[in-house]
């Protein structure tokens, strides 16, 4: 018997429109009341009939075990769907029959992408429509699909807490910013802050208080909030008059958009509870690199020398192997003052010949002018050679001076890992606790 509602244009035409119409009612909060069309009613072959009729009688408290009884045998699952969505909608989700979510949810399986239907009865039940039993059979069915708990940590990282800044700089390195970006210093640092990160995101995601009637409150302009949107794209499309926007997606895509900060935390919970071998091995993960010790000695660059910084101070050899490159390279080459020698010895010439002719005074005013000149190039020649010297010693006494001080900002560091170590810890059990707390029935 054929459950297609195209296969009869007019009574398929008549049961959308009332269906539509139902939607709307249940959306508005005025329940049902709305006479069904005869062409709808009179339609024996089709599930949504009888399955409208059944909707009706268990909103105004009948008992509706007959016209259930001849949906469920014309579609049982679309029916349960229909019915579980549909009394969601309506705020009664609890009225619902043990039996039909299990019936409408169907299995789930990560090689198989998670369908409209099963997806709008995962948030419905995240959101308390259908009470506490309704989230413990969504959490039992995900925790049947067992995830690894070794699979791809860094995605479920980063989906938790994302935006990570590129370095974390400790408070002892804050002066030495080249140290912090040294792989040995900055691993355990940055670990310690994304499992703080870590922990906070679970802390807001566990901590949430759940709302039991499952009904979201309505926008300003008084459109269904997006959670109930979900469930009437999902119900329009069972009964066939709208087709979703959006394609199905597998189950860890699902689990992963649910943990990312601005999702909705009733299905947060319910995706860390899943993701909870996942979140706790990365976490140990991200202790033990905090455990690392420092390391026996860095090389750094000072201003532009490398050199080779132990607990005990500076490496001798690499220090002065600095110095002597800023000793070399801080002294330029400027060749011996030729000009201003021969300028001199010119001025002489001159003056000599100045007493051996007639034109005494303006060669001896030349020669005088040729002394002036070479004296002043000597001096001035001598003044950058003594600026030379002053700039060396500076840049020696700088390079003893930032080599001194990052050792005791090594030293600092090292204090600081030790703290470091005793937070990661706690945030580790801190964490451990939250995820075995689990997400809240309400």
């Amino acid at each position: 018997m054929s459950t297609d509602l195209t296969a009869s244009p007019r009574i398929g035409t008549e049961s959308h429109r009332y269906a539509e119409a139902l939607l709307a009612s249940l959306t508005a909060g005025t329940g049902a009341g709305l006479p069904m069309p005869p062409e709808a009613a009179d339609a024996p072959e089709h599930w949504l009939g009888p399955a409208v009729q059944a909707l009706e009688m268990i909103l105004r408290g009948e008992d509706a075990l007959e016209p259930l009884g001849r949906a469920a045998q014309l579609d049982g699952r679309r029916t349960a769907l229909f019915l579980c969505l549909a009394l969601a909608v309506a705020g009664q989700g609890e009225q619902i029959h043990a039996s039909w979510l299990g019936i409408a949810f169907g299995e789930l399986s990560l090689n198989q992408p998670v369908t409209h239907g099963q997806r709008a009865l995962w948030l419905a039940a995240a959101r308390g429509a259908y009470g506490p039993a309704g989230k413990i059979f969504v959490l039992r069915r995900l925790d049947a699909v067992a995830i690894p708990a070794h699979t791809e940590p860094e995605r479920w990282l980063s989906a938790l807490t994302p935006h990570e800044p590129a370095m974390v700089v400790p408070p002892s390195l804050v002066d030495f910013p080249e140290l912090a970006e040294l792989p040995e210093l900055a691993e355990p640092v940055q670990a310690a802050a994304q499992l703080a990160r870590l922990r906070g995101r679970c802390t807001e995601i566990t901590s949430t208080r759940q709302n039991g009637s499952g009904r979201s409150p309505a926008t300003p302009d008084g459109r269904p909030a997006e959670a109930e949107e979900k469930l009437l794209v999902a119900l329009r499309h069972l009964i066939g008059s709208a087709e979703p926007e959006t394609p199905p997606r597998p189950l860890t895509d699902h689990l992963l958009a649910d943990l990312r900060p601005g999702s909705d935390l009733h299905l947060a919970g319910i995706a860390l509870h899943v993701a909870a071998p996942i979140v706790r091995s990365a976490a140990e993960t991200l202790v033990t690199a905090t455990q690392a010790e420092p390391p026996e000695s860095v090389t750094m660059p000072i201003l532009g020398h490398s050199v080779v910084l132990r607990p005990e101070g500076p490496d001798p050899e690499s220090l002065a192997a600095a110095e002597e490159r800023i000793s070399v390279e801080g002294v330029p080459d400027r060749g011996r003052p030729w000009m201003g020698y021969a300028l001199l010895v010119f001025g002489v010439a001159v003056l000599a010949t100045a007493f051996a002719t007639s034109a005494t005074l303006p060669l001896a005013g030349l020669a005088l002018a040729l002394f002036a000149a070479g004296g002043y190039g000597l001096w001035h020649r001598r003044r950058r050679e003594r600026a030379d010297a002053e700039y060396v010693t500076a840049q020696l006494s700088e390079l003893r001076e930032l080599a001194e001080g990052a050792v005791w900002a090594l030293h600092e560091y090292a204090r600081e890992n030790e703290k470091r170590v005793q937070d990661a810890a706690a945030d580790l059990a801190e964490l451990t606790r939250l995820l075995r707390r689990g997400p809240r029935a309400r």
